[in-house]
């Protein structure tokens, strides 16, 4: 097959989707850096209102910012599919965090949000716009999805007087960080522009930059943590299960030939 060349139109096209391409790392390396400029000085630690999916996402996230942060986790996931798999992750969370030394000895704490799977489905619009069911990770149902969890923990941030929010959903290497940065950007300038008083600070972050998703893996393995094959939804679980079928489908036709 021969490549068609690049055009320099093409080129400058490329050139300019580099350039806008947000550096999220480099912008949470900047904001811990004032974060821990502010906390020699004051010696006390603001509060971070921390969105978490389970127990190996969060592992690495709170290891790598309790130093600078009163860390409280919130467990909002109606997205996860079926209910004992939504039981089975808060429960291996809960554990984790009371053997976790990291989250012991922070004092990190749990809230444990309803489960309210229809918000999902009415979030998503997913039973009338069928073909966002096939899709794969990353596009609008989990952008939908996304913006559910991440509006429901801030609105829970902003309730208590939080002074950071972020979630924990940019550590998968399956997640897209600028559709989650983007949200979580836009939902303090929304509330800041409508409110009276300061309201909480969004935490930019791409949390699997650094080694961070392959710490998680390793604090995964130290803790033996349960770690899911599929995001959470049922759609999730029906592709990954369709991807695992055309593997064992191949592996079979090999070794038949």
């Amino acid at each position: 097959m021969v490549k068609k060349p690049i055009t320099p139109d093409a080129q400058q096209l490329k050139q300019e989707r580099v350039a806008k391409k947000q550096n999220y790392q480099q912008q949470l390396d900047a904001i811990l850096t004032t974060v821990k400029r502010e906390l020699g000085e004051t010696q006390k630690k603001p509060s971070l209102l921390l969105h978490a999916c389970c127990g190996p996402c969060s592992s690495y996230v709170i290891e790598y910012l309790a130093p600078y942060f009163d860390i409280t986790i919130y467990y909002y996931n109606p997205n996860i599919f079926p209910p004992q798999e939504y039981e089975r992750r808060l429960t291996e969370l809960s554990f984790f965090l009371t053997d976790f030394d990291v989250s012991v000895f922070e004092k990190v704490t749990l809230v444990r949000a309803e489960y309210e799977p229809e918000a999902f489905y009415t979030a998503t619009n997913v039973r009338h716009e069928p073909q966002l069911q096939r899709e794969a990770e990353r596009g609008e149902r989990c952008r939908r999805c996304y913006e559910l969890r991440m509006t429901k923990a801030y609105q829970y941030a902003v309730e208590h007087h939080f002074d950071w929010f972020t979630t924990t959903l940019s550590i998968s290497p399956f997640k897209d960080a600028e559709k989650i940065n983007t949200i979580g950007k836009q939902l303090e300038d929304r509330y800041r522009a409508a409110a009276a008083t300061p309201v909480p600070r969004f935490l930019t972050s791409d949390f699997k930059k650094r080694g961070g998703f392959k710490r998680s893996l390793e604090l995964s393995r130290e803790y033996d943590l349960y770690r899911q094959d599929y995001c959470g939804c049922e759609y999730s679980l029906q592709n990954t299960r369709r991807e695992q079928n055309k593997t064992t489908e191949g592996a079979i036709c090999r070794t038949a030939k």
